[in-house]
């Protein structure tokens, strides 16, 4: 898919736009979710200053705006972000999109699991997408595998891709079945 310029985020954004539209939350909460021990920073962290120039880039193209203030604890007051219509259409259709290269599904793909459980979201079509996506990927490289088995890299894409189709399988069956995610 082509995107427009206006329309290219990075990550980082993705997962920024993707904690607000849950609820409205100053820079500060925001960060310290994208932490390496936050609820989104274990798929994908920033550092704060990383965070606030994301809320900064996507404030600058209309994705967020501001929703008020509140006072800060040892500092001037902090300004609460909220999610616009035209972020959470970008959102949505973000979130329904398949990682598109197998180097991408670790990281691409498991923030957008990650946010969709955040906001309630059934992945069920992203899943199928993403498998529609993997599965030639995984033929091809068990392919390449047979004719030229020896070489560590295509052996490293072969296993990966078994691996990502494997995941979506068990993934897919434990939410049919309700159990761990």
């Amino acid at each position: 898919m082509v995107r427009s310029r206006s329309e290219q985020l990075l990550l980082g954004e993705w997962a920024v736009l993707g904690i607000l539209a849950n609820e409205p939350a100053h820079g500060f909460a925001v960060s310290k979710r994208l932490a390496a021990t936050g609820d989104v920073g274990r798929v994908w962290s920033l550092s704060r200053p990383l965070t606030y120039r994301a809320l900064d880039q996507l404030a600058e193209r209309g994705l967020i705006r501001s929703k008020g203030e509140e006072p800060g604890r040892a500092g001037g007051p902090r300004t609460i972000y909220g999610v616009t219509p035209r972020g959470r259409q970008m959102l949505a259709r973000w979130l329904a999109e398949p990682a598109q290269h197998l180097r991408d599904v670790r990281t691409e793909l498991l923030l957008k699991l990650v946010l969709c459980d955040l906001a309630a979201i059934d992945p069920s079509p992203l899943i199928e997408a993403q498998r529609a996506v993997s599965e030639p990927v995984a033929r091809k490289w068990a392919s390449e595998a047979r004719r030229n088995g020896g070489d560590p890299v295509t052996l490293w894409r072969w296993e990966s891709s078994r691996a990502v189709v494997r995941f979506l399988d068990r993934f897919a069956a434990a939410r049919q079945q309700g159990g761990p995610t």
